[in-house]
């Protein structure tokens, strides 16, 4: 069973002063993978670009380079995307491998391990090893525990005792600040979670994306009242890559729409740039993620 949706994200920069010149790489075009079809993705920007390009970059995400040669005061991209999601396989997560096996195999480069793996149970730039996160997650992964199972008691564990709080952070806040606190948003929970389990020799890797969300009982569904999203990805060597959600307490499935992964934030934030002039300015995102009725699924389950 398949699902479609439309998805709309935009983002407006007001600079204080006009901006002279500008560059900027855009990760916002959703992967196609195989639970995951890409039907449709437009970038607009205004002011138009002087050149733009695309690539994959070593992740394999879809990555835009734009630049814009002319003063400007303000800058709009909007990404328009139609993505049919189906569910995932669920993994058998009792008789996954014992995490400790799993670290051995991740730290002595076995042949169960594909090459490109290894790198995401190391530290990144934005998280450093912690001894911190290692106990936080002892609770979650006593000795002998199915990787897995140890995966899905960390998320529970992370949802019961995080609180989501939009006030309580920034991109700069500290990881040591959020584990001390226990608040954050869907970031900050991504990365504690990739955290600990580094912290244990494991690997995880970070997800941006999008999840369908309800509105209200009796409340028509508001356009642009989403936000991005953004969970974890655990390796296991029997099932690959499985995506948790600490946010919602709930495995990866039909809601979610996978953009990019990486190491951290740092390798997939949806827009960044650099610029000549502009001095401060003011941000304001909009993302509406829409069902689309009556479309048959190309997407085998």
């Amino acid at each position: 069973m398949a699902a479609t949706y439309r998805v709309e994200h935009t983002t407006k920069y007001v600079y204080a002063s006009p901006v002279a010149t500008s560059q900027h790489v855009a990760y916002l075009r959703p992967r196609e993978l195989p639970y995951q079809h890409v039907r449709h993705h437009a970038l607009h920007i205004e002011p138009k670009p002087a050149s733009g390009a695309r690539r994959t970059d070593a992740f394999g995400n879809v990555v835009n380079h734009f630049q814009i040669l002319r003063p400007h005061s303000t800058l709009v991209v909007t990404s328009e995307s139609e993505v049919e999601v189906c569910a995932r396989q669920k993994p058998d997560v009792d008789h996954s491998p014992r995490w400790e096996e799993v670290a051995r195999e991740l730290s002595g480069r076995s042949s169960a391990v594909p090459p490109d793996v290894a790198q995401f149970a190391h530290p990144s730039p934005y998280l450093p090893f912690s001894e911190a996160m290692g106990q936080f997650a002892a609770a979650s992964f006593p000795p002998r525990e199915p990787v897995l199972r140890g995966a899905i008691a960390l998320m529970r564990q992370m949802h019961e005792q995080f609180a989501f709080d939009r006030s309580a952070t920034t991109v700069t806040t500290p990881l040591s600040r959020v584990l001390e606190d226990r608040r954050g948003v869907c970031q900050d929970f991504a990365h504690v979670g990739i955290s600990c389990m580094r912290a244990l020799g494991l690997a995880a890797r970070y997800v941006s994306g999008y999840l369908l969300t309800d509105p209200p009982p009796g409340q028509p569904r508001l356009i642009g009242a989403d936000a991005s999203h953004a969970w974890l990805s655990v390796f296991c060597p029997l099932n690959g890559w499985v995506d948790i959600d600490p946010t919602n307490n709930v495995t990866a499935g039909e809601r979610h729409i996978t953009v990019a992964w990486g190491r951290d934030y740092g390798d997939v934030s949806p827009l960044r740039g650099v610029l000549l002039g502009g001095s401060s300015h003011q941000l304001f995102v909009g993302v509406s993620v829409v069902p689309v009725a009556g479309q048959e699924s190309g997407i085998g389950n």
